[in-house]
């Protein structure tokens, strides 16, 4: 009994630390590519930047469960979760065209961008991972 309960355990493993390198290794191209440097505004204790990364995080996170419940191999899931970080970095890039000052109202603790961004991004990973369920 206890051994047919493990057998999916090696599946799991897989898709665990292939969906947490997919988010890290997001999380690194975001930070990269946004003006601003969130990890240092988080650690300075800036509620916009922390809002705006965490929305960002969770948005991401979601089509990324999406993706591993809905793949049909490791590789699809893989596939889909870049699909889902490029719609990511899409949305920095639409909001920063509705707010052109973006960065600079998210690094001067400007609460409503930071606010504004993060409800972007988790809209557009609700969105996104409703969009997974194929």
């Amino acid at each position: 009994m206890i051994l047919e309960s493990l057998q999916g355990f090696i599946p799991f493993i897989l898709y665990f630390l292939i969906g947490y390198l997919l988010i890290l290794s997001f999380l690194y191209v975001y930070t990269k590519i946004t003006p601003h440097c969130e990890w240092k505004l988080v650690k300075e204790d800036n509620p916009s930047a922390a809002a705006a990364f965490g929305g960002t995080l969770i948005g991401f996170t979601l089509p990324i469960a999406s993706a591993a419940v809905n793949a049909v191999s490791l590789v699809d899931f893989a596939i889909w979760g870049i699909i889902a970080g490029v719609m990511q970095l899409l949305t920095f890039f639409l909001v920063r065209l509705y707010m052109p000052k973006l960065s600079e109202k998210i690094e001067n603790n400007h609460i409503s961008a930071g606010l504004f961004l993060g409800g972007a991004s988790l809209a557009t990973g609700i969105l996104n991972a409703a969009c997974m369920t194929y």
